[in-house]
């Protein structure tokens, strides 16, 4: 089976890709897709977290074991294949690039193919430019504060190169594919 998957970014509201990949390959091959289809390195830490339709993480497959002492199961990104955690059209995922600022791409599982193959993963839409790999920490701590100076109170939880939501219709079919 041959499944089909969108990833969308809260920072760029132009940029989406699309991916085919065998449903028995494994997360860590949907990572370097990601990865080579953006132009990011693959020397950084990355996880992959399991949502529910709000968004909501849930399950997280991480780039290694991190040696946890919890009763949970680790899913390693290595040796899970994409058919062990992902089962139907819909599913939500949250792909974290930068675990520095918690900066991420937002993906779902749009379509399975039964029936179908595939030897190597493959990105099959390219459309805007990704974001930056990489901040400028110094300029990410002057927004912060820069942001919180203007807020009232002491409850702040805010994300200054995106947010945890995005237009839905980002990431929902029937964009213009003439338009790319």
């Amino acid at each position: 089976m041959v499944y089909r998957f969108k990833l969308v970014s809260d920072e760029v509201s132009n940029f989406a890709r699309e991916y085919e990949i065998d449903s028995t390959a494994t997360f860590l091959q949907l990572r370097n897709t990601i990865l080579d289809s953006v132009g990011y390195s693959k020397d950084d830490f990355n996880s992959f977290f399991l949502c529910d339709d709000d968004w909501q993480k849930n399950e997280e497959i991480t780039l290694e074991d991190m040696g946890s002492s919890s009763d949970q199961d680790i899913w390693v990104m290595g040796d899970t294949p994409l058919n062990e955690l992902i089962e139907e059209d819909g599913q939500r995922l949250i792909f974290v690039f930068d675990y520095m600022t918690e900066r991420s791409f937002f993906m779902e599982m749009k379509e399975s193919f039964p029936g179908r193959t595939l030897s190597d993963p493959m990105c099959t839409l390219k459309r805007g430019n990704p974001p930056a790999q990489y901040v400028d920490l110094d300029e990410f701590d002057s927004k912060i504060d820069q942001t919180a100076s203007l807020l009232p109170g002491d409850d702040l939880d805010l994300d200054i190169y995106g947010d945890d939501q995005y237009n839905e219709e980002d990431i929902a079919d029937g964009f213009d594919i003439n338009n790319l």
